[in-house]
């Protein structure tokens, strides 16, 4: 399995999944794809359904994901996915359950892991890899990452420890909840650097590619990423698509939706991932917060970014995103994989413009039907609403991301077919939310007694490119 760039031309170089997993961002500040999605049939699923029922979840993982990697030893893939999906590490042995809930839905729990968010179904995969490939090479490798909220504690806490690894993680300056600042600042270790920067997720994630896109520094630093503008990180999501399909079908042609709460387009992309495969699913509904730009693109064509000023700070604030990198990949698809039109649309029109519009293209107009994706948003009152609704229907509290994703998809649900949402977080990570809605604090995991209260360790950072150049710098000497 070889690997292009979205912004790539025929006569690139196709890397291999090794060479991409330690790269991030491929030279031309495109985003890596397959050069094709692997197909499977019915019978593949029915040999996935006995696996999963049989072996498990690190077994599935393992089918899916040699699909997509040939240069790691399939002995060693399946080891290093049964170190990272296990009992040990995740609080259910199924380690993605799904439960039903009231009028056709379903919820895929993705936040059994050690931080309590969705993030970590990748990230326990990606510092197992990490930490493999760089020990086969004899080198190390300095992660440089972005989070609006949950992607930078499950990064730090999946790679603290690893040998050869260091992280630096960007975040907006008061943007994330009391609990999400806890479970980063409080890690004490000289590996682990958080950066709070003066403002929003959109400019710690133009950060990063600023940082990364200057190849002598990058290469100098051995700088890598986590975000889900890694491939490897998304390609691990779409195992738990296929789960979750298996775990409610009982057919291996039964057609499931799924809805899925984003920011950054990288969980749904994995699903787009899923059925590009082959998987089943029909709808791809997405789920928006107030700051609706995906659900804007969707609906009209028009891709439009908005300043830090526009970016809304809502009770769902890990979607307070308002440039997702990873819509690159789709439209790479949309456009028919033409590297030329999308890295004029990315690489000159958006960053000249500050949007571009596909609405009048033939693409476009069959995006529903080739696609399958649907979309629509959801507002504070939406959440609360949603939230005390479903704890009263069936006993389950939601956190205030998948409350937007739940109340989404009760506009999309067809008669007969299950509408899967993504679960992405426990609701202990957003309190004050959940005691509006329901009057009453969330249950607190033991494993997260006190954690506000411990020392902080973070850098305040100007939204500068070559003050955080001279941190890493300095950090790695």
């Amino acid at each position: 399995m070889r690997y292009l760039s979205t912004r790539g031309r025929a006569d690139d170089p196709r890397p291999g999944f090794s060479d991409i997993l330690l790269e991030g961002l491929a030279p031309d500040g495109g985003l890596y794809l397959p050069e094709s999605y692997p197909q499977v049939d019915a019978a593949t699923l029915a040999r996935w359904r006995a696996l999963l029922a049989e072996e498990g979840y690190a077994a599935l993982a393992h089918a899916v994901l040699g699909l997509f990697v040939d240069d790691i030893p399939s002995d060693d893939l399946r080891r290093l996915c049964g170190r990272a999906y296990n009992a040990d590490i995740f609080s259910s042995p199924e380690i993605v359950p799904v439960s039903a809930l009231d009028g056709g839905l379903w919820l895929a729990h993705l936040s059994g892991g050690p931080t309590a968010a969705f993030k970590d179904m990748a990230m326990q995969l990606l510092g197992q890899l990490f930490e493999y490939e760089l020990a086969r090479r004899g080198r190390e490798l300095n992660i440089l990452g972005a989070t609006s909220g949950d992607t930078g504690s499950a990064a730090e806490h999946a790679m603290l420890g690893r040998h050869g690894v260091r992280v630096f993680m960007l975040t907006p300056a008061g943007r994330m909840s009391p609990f999400q600042q806890a479970q980063m600042f409080g890690i004490d270790d000289p590996a682990i650097v958080n950066v709070a920067v003066a403002g929003v997720f959109d400019d710690c994630q133009d950060l990063v590619k600023l940082v990364a896109s200057d190849l002598a520094f990058k290469q100098r630093y051995s700088l890598g990423a986590v975000n889900s503008i890694n491939w490897a990180r998304l390609v691990a999501q779409v195992v738990y698509y296929v789960a979750a399909w298996l775990r409610v079908t009982s057919g291996d042609d039964e057609v499931v939706d799924a809805c899925v709460p984003t920011g950054n387009f990288g969980n749904i992309m994995a699903g787009h991932v899923a059925r590009m495969m082959g998987v089943p699913l029909g709808r791809l509904v997405l789920a928006t917060n107030e700051n609706n730009v995906l659900d804007e693109f969707f609906r009209t064509g028009v891709y439009r970014v908005r300043s830090a000023a526009e970016t809304h700070a809502t009770s769902s604030p890990s979607m307070d995103i308002s440039k997702a990198s990873n819509v690159e990949r789709f439209v790479f698809d949309l456009l028919g994989r033409d590297g030329d039109r999308v890295r004029d649309l990315f690489a000159v029109r958006l960053p000249r413009d500050g949007f571009f519009d596909l609405s009048g293209t033939r693409e476009f107009a069959g995006l529903q039907e080739r696609f399958g994706f649907v979309s629509a948003s959801s507002t504070h009152a939406d959440r609360l609403a949603t939230i005390a609704a479903v704890d009263a229907a069936d006993g389950v509290l939601l956190d205030p991301h998948t409350a937007d994703g739940v109340h989404v998809a009760r506009s999309f649900v067809r008669p007969g077919i299950p509408m899967v949402v993504t679960e992405t977080a426990l609701p202990v990570k957003f309190s004050a939310t959940i005691l509006e809605a329901v009057g009453r604090e969330p249950e607190r995991p033991e494993r997260f007694a006190g954690i506000e209260d411990l020392p902080r360790h973070v850098v305040d950072l100007p939204n500068d490119a070559e003050a955080l150049k001279a941190l890493i710098a300095e950090r790695v000497g």
